[in-house]
C-alpha cells in the first residue's frame, strides 16, 4: 500500500471514529480563506505569547471567534456532506455571525466591563450574547459531538428554570441575565478553560504539529523499536513505547491510535498477534499518552489552574501514575506474547544504535520543554522555546527541513488541530458557569457525600462511574472541566488531598476512550486491524486495567502522587504496586509462567489487588504469598 493510500485510509478512519477529524477536504475557493484565517490565528497566538496576552476577555474573544469561523467553514452540519465540494452559503453566514459575535466583545470591551454592568446591557448586547452562545453550541456539535452540547443545553435550561427542580433547585435567572453572564464575563464561555486554551494549550498543540511536520515524531517510533523490538513480543512492546512517546506531545487518544497504529498494528499482526489484540495494544497505549508527562493532555493545563499547582509540579506528580499505567500495558503485551510464543523482530529489521545516536539531537525540543518547566519558567515560555528548538533542529537535515510552504502548512495545521479543543473548552465553560452561579457544584458534592454515607470506597466508586459515563460522550478536556467542578469537590470534602482528587477524576475521564461500549480509540484501532470493534474494546480494557486500579491507590495513599512523601514512604508502596500490576496483568491475559487454572487466575488477581493497596504490610504479605504460590505451581507444572 502506498503512502498516499495509507494517509487516505487513516483520514477516513479518523473521520469515522473521531468527530474532531470529520472536516471538509474539498473547500474549493474557501481553502484560501481557511488558510489565511488559520495562519493568522497561529501567528496571533505566537505574537501574544511573546508580548504577553491581552486581557482575558479580549484574548479569549479573538481566540474563540477565529476558531468558530474556521469550524463553520471546515465542518459540515451533517457528516453525509463531508465529500461535497465547496462551502454552502448558510455556513459562510454562520461563520461571519460567530466571528462577529466574538469580535463585538473586542470592539465594545470597555463598555461591557464598566458601563453595561452599572446601567445594564442593551437589546443589541443581549441579542449578540444569545447568538454567540447558540452558535458556539452548534460549532461544538459539529467539531466535537452532540453529548457535550446536550449537557451544556441542559445546564442553560437549569439556569433559567431551576426554580421548579426539587433538591437541586435555585431561584432561576432571566434569559437576558443568563446569556449575558455566559458570554460577556470571564466566568463562563471565557472562563478558565478558554483562558488556558488561548494561551499555552494552543502552543503545545502547535508544538506537536511541529514535531510531526519536521519528522521528529518519526524518531520516537524508531527509538521505541530500537529499544524494545528484539524483546519477546517486540512489535507490541515497541507500539506501547512509541505511543507513550508520541502521547507526550499529542494528547489525543484517537488521533494517536490512528497515527501510530497505521504503522504498528499491521506489524503486530504479522508477528502473530490477533487483530483485536493488536488494535487494543495500540489503543490502550495511545490513551495513556494523555497522562504521560511532560505535556500530557490539554486537561492537565486546566488542572494546574484549578488546583493552584504549578504545571512543572504536575508533570512530576504524574510520573508515578503514568509509570504504573504503562507498566501494566507493557506487562500485558509481554504475557500475551509469551502465551502465543511470539518473539522479537530480527536485528536487520530494527534501527541500529549508531543510527539512533546520529539523530539523538532530535530530542532537544522535548528536553528544552522539560528543562524550562522544571527551571520554573512558564508553560508559555517552555512551549515557545520548544517550537523554535524543533524548527531549528529540523534545519540541519534534508529529510527534516521544512520549506516555506511547509512552514505555512504547519501554521495552518496548528489551528486545525486546536479547533475541537477550543470549542470543547468554551462549551465546558458554559457548564462550569452554570455550576458556579447556581451553586449546583456544592449541592452535587453534598449529594454524592450523602449517597456514599461516609464510606470512602463508595464515594470513589460513584465518582468513577460518573466520570466514565461523562467520558463516553465528552472529550477529555471537557470531561475533566465538568467533573473537576462537580465531583472533585466531594472528594476534597472527604479530606482527600486536592491533587489526588483531581488526578482521580482526570484518570477516569481518560479511560472512557477504551471502556466499552463507547471506546472510540479501540474502535479506531479495530478499523486499522480489520478486527471486531467490541472485542478490541474488551482487550483494551484488559490491557489498561491499571487505569481502573491506580486512581484508588493514590487516593488511599497520596504518597504515590508525591503528597507528603519521602523516599522511605514512597519506595515500598511503589515496588508492591509494580509487583501487583504484574500479577493483575498476568491474570487478565490468562498467562503467568504457564496458563493458570481458573482458581490460580483468581488468586493472581486478588494477590495483585492486595499488593496495590498501599501502606499496610499485613495486606501486602498475603499478596506476595499468593504470587509465590502461583509461581511454584507453574514451575511444578512445567
Amino acid at each position: 500500500m502506498s503512502k498516499e493510500q495509507q494517509d487516505s485510509n487513516a483520514q477516513e478512519l479518523l473521520a469515522k471514529y473521531d468527530r474532531e477529524s470529520a472536516y471538509r477536504v474539498n473547500l474549493k475557493k474557501w481553502a484560501w480563506v481557511v488558510t489565511i484565517l488559520a495562519i493568522s490565528l497561529t501567528i496571533f497566538q505566537l505574537y501574544t505569547a511573546f508580548r504577553g496576552p491581552y486581557v482575558s476577555l479580549v484574548q479569549g474573544a479573538i481566540h474563540l471567534g477565529s476558531a468558530l469561523g474556521l469550524i463553520f467553514i471546515l465542518y459540515p452540519a451533517k457528516r453525509s456532506n463531508l465529500k461535497k465540494a465547496g462551502v454552502p452559503w448558510y455556513d459562510v453566514i454562520l461563520a461571519f455571525l460567530a466571528m462577529g459575535s466574538c469580535f463585538y466583545i473586542v470592539y465594545n470591551y470597555q463598555r461591557l466591563v464598566s458601563e453595561a454592568i452599572i446601567r445594564g446591557y442593551t437589546d443589541l448586547d443581549v441579542f449578540v450574547a444569545i447568538t454567540g452562545v447558540l452558535l458556539l453550541l452548534e460549532a461544538t456539535r459539529r467539531a466535537v459531538g452532540l453529548p457535550i452540547v446536550i449537557i451544556a443545553g441542559l445546564a442553560l435550561a437549569y439556569g433559567m428554570w431551576g426554580r421548579g427542580i426539587p433538591i437541586f433547585g435555585h431561584a432561576g435567572f432571566s434569559p437576558e441575565r443568563l446569556f449575558t453572564s455566559m458570554f460577556f464575563t470571564s466566568e463562563a464561555v471565557f472562563g478558565i478553560p478558554i483562558q488556558i486554551s488561548s494561551t499555552f494549550i494552543y502552543l503545545f498543540l502547535f508544538f506537536g504539529v511541529m514535531l510531526v511536520k519536521t519528522g521528529i515524531g518519526q524518531f520516537f517510533n524508531d527509538l521505541a523499536f530500537g529499544a524494545t523490538g528484539r524483546m519477546t513480543g517486540g512489535t507490541a512492546k515497541a507500539a506501547v513505547t512509541a505511543s507513550a512517546l508520541q502521547g507526550m506531545v499529542t494528547g489525543s487518544s484517537v488521533a494517536n491510535t490512528v497515527g501510530s497504529g497505521s504503522f504498528t498494528i499491521p506489524m503486530m499482526k504479522r508477528a502473530g498477534f490477533k487483530p483485536e489484540f493488536a488494535a487494543a495494544a495500540e489503543a490502550s497505549a495511545s490513551t495513556g499518552g494523555q497522562i504521560m508527562p511532560p505535556i500530557m493532555g490539554a486537561a492537565a493545563f486546566i488542572m494546574a489552574e484549578y488546583t493552584g499547582t504549578p504545571y512543572s509540579d504536575i508533570i512530576i506528580i504524574a510520573i508515578i501514575p503514568a509509570l504504573l499505567y504503562f507498566s501494566g500495558v507493557f506487562m500485558g503485551t509481554h504475557f500475551e506474547a509469551k502465551k502465543r510464543g511470539i518473539l522479537g523482530l530480527p536485528k536487520d529489521q530494527l534501527p541500529t544504535f549508531t543510527g539512533l545516536m546520529k539523530r539523538i539531537d532530535l530530542l532537544l525540543p522535548l528536553f528544552a520543554i522539560i528543562g524550562l518547566l522544571l527551571a520554573g519558567y512558564t508553560a508559555t515560555t517552555a512551549a515557545l522555546w520548544g517550537i523554535f528548538a524543533a524548527f531549528f533542529i529540523s534545519l540541519f537535515r534534508k529529510d527534516t527541513r521544512m520549506s516555506v510552504l511547509g512552514v505555512l502548512d504547519a501554521l495552518e495545521q496548528g489551528a486545525r488541530v486546536a479547533l475541537p479543543v477550543i470549542a470543547a473548552c468554551a462549551s465546558a465553560g458554559i457548564i462550569v458557569g452554570i455550576v458556579v452561579i447556581t451553586g449546583l457544584g456544592g449541592k452535587i458534592a453534598g449529594g454524592i457525600l450523602q449517597l456514599a454515607n461516609g464510606n470512602l470506597f463508595l464515594l470513589l466508586f460513584f465518582t468513577m462511574i460518573a466520570c466514565i459515563l461523562l467520558g463516553m460522550g465528552l472529550p477529555t478536556t471537557a470531561n475533566y472541566v465538568v467533573t473537576a467542578s462537580m465531583a472533585a469537590p466531594a472528594l476534597i470534602a472527604f479530606d482527600i488531598p486536592v491533587m489526588a482528587a483531581h488526578m482521580f477524576v482526570f484518570y477516569f475521564g481518560i479511560v472512557a476512550d477504551i471502556t466499552p461500549p463507547v471506546c472510540l480509540a479501540a474502535y479506531a484501532g479495530a478499523g486499522i486491524a480489520r478486527a471486531n470493534p467490541m472485542k478490541s474494546g474488551v482487550n483494551a480494557l484488559k490491557l489498561a486495567i491499571a487505569a481502573f486500579i491506580i486512581p484508588y491507590a493514590f487516593v488511599y495513599s497520596p504518597v504515590l502522587v508525591l503528597q507528603d512523601w519521602t523516599f522511605a514512604t514512597l519506595i515500598p508502596p511503589l515496588i508492591t504496586a509494580l509487583i501487583g500490576m504484574m500479577a493483575i496483568s498476568a491474570a487478565m491475559m490468562n498467562y503467568f509462567i504457564t496458563s493458570p487454572k481458573i482458581y490460580e487466575r483468581i488468586l493472581l488477581f486478588i494477590s495483585g489487588l492486595l499488593l496495590i493497596y498501599p501502606g499496610d504490610l499485613r495486606v501486602s504479605l498475603p499478596g506476595l504469598g499468593g504470587i509465590n504460590f502461583n509461581y511454584r505451581s507453574s514451575i511444578y507444572e512445567k
